[in-house]
């Protein structure tokens, strides 16, 4: 009986003890393929897909001139698509134009629709937080803008006046959040040309968007809209990343520092604005 009962105790004790290694050898693998596995940080593949597809999609508001616009042949143009497509040749790629709903232009970028975000877009904490951002390549400053016959003359006459914002845009964003005048009535629209095209329809008494974009629409198509005196807010133009895209981010930062080193950027700014404007170092 002492045998038998020995005899199970041993057996016991041995299954228990193979039962510790293998919890022990499992508690090893385990912590080999959580510290080699999940928790690694992933390779930053985002300039080898590029070059191997030998293209940069780019996504773009295809109505914000001059930044990126369709023109009257139906073909996108624009002073960013210029210097994107001179990025892209520097870099032996083709330069594909992918319009996009603004609003939802974080999701595009996201689901791999398209490489980069590159149109004009305005540096702020919500997309440095979202994206991954190059240095910021040109100023810019938000204002408004009225018909020339308006009787709203300065920024104190809009209070309870009606005015268009690109939906998405940090233009709406600026303009809610602007508690001087709590009256007004913001009107999102899906683009600045919309906006601008229901003042002149009279469904709204100013219009809130980018100083670039108005006054080249003024300019260029001999707009009778007036600039009301000053504005709300300076801002800087960057161009937008999905957030582990280091490596590509960083190559094309690289080529926009030669050109602006070289003198291209500052042609191809030249052609749009008639000086460099732009800020790249």
């Amino acid at each position: 009986m002492k045998k038998t009962l020995s005899t199970r105790i041993l057996a016991f004790a041995a299954a228990c003890s193979m039962l510790m290694a293998g919890t022990s050898c499992g508690s090893s693998t385990q912590n080999s393929a959580q510290n080699g596995g999940s928790s690694a940080v992933q390779e930053d593949v985002s300039l080898k897909n590029v070059m191997d597809k030998k293209q940069l999609v780019l996504g773009l508001d295809a109505s914000f001139p001059p930044m990126g616009f369709t023109d009257e042949n139906n073909e996108i143009i624009g002073f960013d698509i210029d210097v994107a497509q001179e990025v892209c040749d520097r870099m032996g790629i083709e330069l594909v134009k992918q319009p996009i709903n603004w609003d939802t232009k974080e999701q595009d970028l996201n689901v791999g629709r398209i490489d980069c975000i590159w149109n004009g877009m305005s540096i702020n904490a919500s997309r440095q937080e979202q994206m991954n951002l190059s240095e910021p390549y040109m100023k810019n400053e938000m204002i408004f803008v009225v018909p020339a016959d308006s009787k709203v003359k300065s920024m104190d006459d809009l209070s309870g006046k009606t005015v268009g914002v690109q939906a998405g845009s940090t233009a709406q964003e600026i303009l809610e959040g602007w508690d001087k005048y709590p009256e007004i009535t913001p009107s999102p629209l899906e683009d600045n040309v919309e906006a601008l095209r229901q003042m002149e329809l009279g469904f709204s008494d100013a219009v809130f968007l980018d100083s670039v974009v108005a006054n080249y629409l003024i300019t260029s198509n001999n707009k009778d809209y007036v600039v009301l005196p000053g504005n709300l807010e300076a801002e800087e133009y960057a161009i937008g990343f999905r957030k582990n895209d280091q490596a590509l981010r960083d190559e094309v930062q690289k080529t926009l520092s030669a050109m602006k080193a070289d003198g291209k950027l500052g042609e191809i700014s030249t052609e749009w604005f008639g000086s460099d404007v732009t800020t790249v170092k």
